[in-house]
């Protein structure tokens, strides 16, 4: 959310935001809107501070008129305060509606464009396997492997629905348990963070109210969270913290949901979407300062770089244009894996920053040196999503026999093993 003084001072800025992340809102009705809530707001403090003292002078009359006669005026003070009251109302539901559709301003580096096709690729690592065979897909390899069943995972969950079995289950364990180590090096304090939480939580974000379609919802009327940063956000709402205390790094891991209702015959096959699934989750806060949100997100996004690496997953990371940033983002990278039987990249990571866009909706300030209170920065970046991250990893690793090797850095949490293949072979 964007302070309304700054919205109105930076009008012409604001619009061009909107045009560049491709956002519908009509700034000139804000503003409209907003001059009539200024002056109900300006008639409802006179009026309150005429009850004020209309309220004292009624306490000190000795005179029972005068007195008689300040109780008469207070009561037609109060109706008009009422009145006020009522025609304040809907303004500041319709002023409230739009506000939290006003876009962060995109940091200048972001390239224009409309959906992911126009991002900009700005880094490519690894070497695309060769196969002097012919490749079979994740499905394929990882039911032969005894690692996913779909069928009874549709039997009990439905469409997208599955099973992670045997080395499909450690597999995961395993990568959960490398993504702790090797993000905790980095200064990271892991947090297993609630997956139901309140709908002001989902507000704080930025995830509601654009991204509605996309959540389930509880019948108490709560969420599942399709990313840990919700909660782990939501954890410091209306905290005022020290600066001593930036940056702030958590390394949030829970289960996350997500409907994907305009997804429906995209992408559906295997593990690459899917309505359930883990993540590990880097979110940051720190001090107000632009240049350390930028230096964050680049220290955040270049960690999940390096996590890939150890891997020896075969990568390349794009720079998101406009109009696939979301509403609340300054600028984000993806990283995308390669999925040889696709012959395409599939995101695996989203790096990004808000500066304090999320932290005003949350009220997450703290004290600089002088004292002052201030919003806070906010950051965010995917460590490691299961499972979609096996499907790289499984064809990419893929033996003639059927066979998987497993990366170096993950085989101790796979009891020392090199390679997953059937049992009793």
């Amino acid at each position: 959310m964007l302070d309304i003084k700054f919205i109105r001072e930076n009008l012409d800025v604001v619009k061009m935001a909107a045009t560049k992340k491709h956002i519908k809102i009509d700034l000139d009705r804000l503003v409209s809107v907003d001059d009539s809530r200024r002056e109900l707001m300006r008639s409802l403090e006179s009026q309150k501070a005429e009850q004020n003292v209309a309220s004292k002078e009624i306490a000190s009359a000795s005179d029972n008129v005068i007195r008689q006669q300040l109780i008469t005026e207070m009561t037609e003070v109060k109706a008009g305060i009422q009145k006020v009251e009522e025609e304040l109302k809907p303004v500041m539901e319709e002023w409230q509606t739009l506000m939290l559709q006003v876009p962060q301003i995109p940091d200048m580096s972001v390239p224009d464009g409309k959906t992911d096709e126009d991002n900009v690729e700005v880094k490519v690592w690894g070497e695309k396997p060769k196969f002097p065979f012919t490749p079979k897909d994740h499905v394929e390899i990882m039911n032969a492997l005894g690692m996913v069943d779909f069928e009874r995972g549709t039997k009990v969950h439905g469409f997208r629905g599955y099973y992670l079995t045997g080395d499909g289950a450690r597999l995961s364990w395993a990568i959960w348990n490398y993504a702790n180590e090797f993000f905790e090096a980095k200064g990271f304090e892991p947090m297993l963070v609630p997956a139901i939480v309140r709908k002001s939580n989902l507000f704080g974000t930025g995830h509601l109210p654009n991204e509605a379609e996309d959540i389930f919802k509880t019948q108490d009327e709560d969420y599942l969270i399709g990313t840990s940063e919700v909660s782990t956000m939501g954890y410091y709402a209306d905290d005022v913290l020290e600066k001593k205390q930036f940056p702030i790094k958590h390394l949030a891991f829970s289960p996350c949901f997500r409907r994907e209702a305009g997804s429906h015959g995209k992408d559906v096959k295997g593990l690459i979407r899917v309505h359930e699934f883990y993540k590990v989750e880097q979110v940051v806060l720190c001090e107000a300062s632009h240049e350390e949100s930028v230096r964050l997100h680049e220290e955040i996004n270049a960690n999940t770089e390096a996590f890939i690496e150890s891997l020896g997953i075969p990568y390349h990371t794009v720079l998101n244009c406009g109009g696939d940033i979301g509403q609340g983002q300054v600028k984000k990278y993806d990283v995308e894996l390669w999925v040889p039987l696709e012959e395409k990249y599939r995101e695996i990571s989203s790096a990004s920053y808000f500066h304090d866009f999320q932290t005003r909706r949350f009220n997450i300030r703290y004290k600089d040196e002088e004292g002052k209170l201030r919003y806070a920065h906010s950051l965010n970046c995917t460590a490691a999503p299961t499972p979609r991250i096996l499907v790289s990893l499984i064809e990419n690793f893929q033996n003639e026999d059927g066979s998987v090797r497993i990366p170096e850095v993950l085989q101790k949490y796979m009891g020392g093993r090199e390679v997953m293949q059937k049992k009793g072979e």
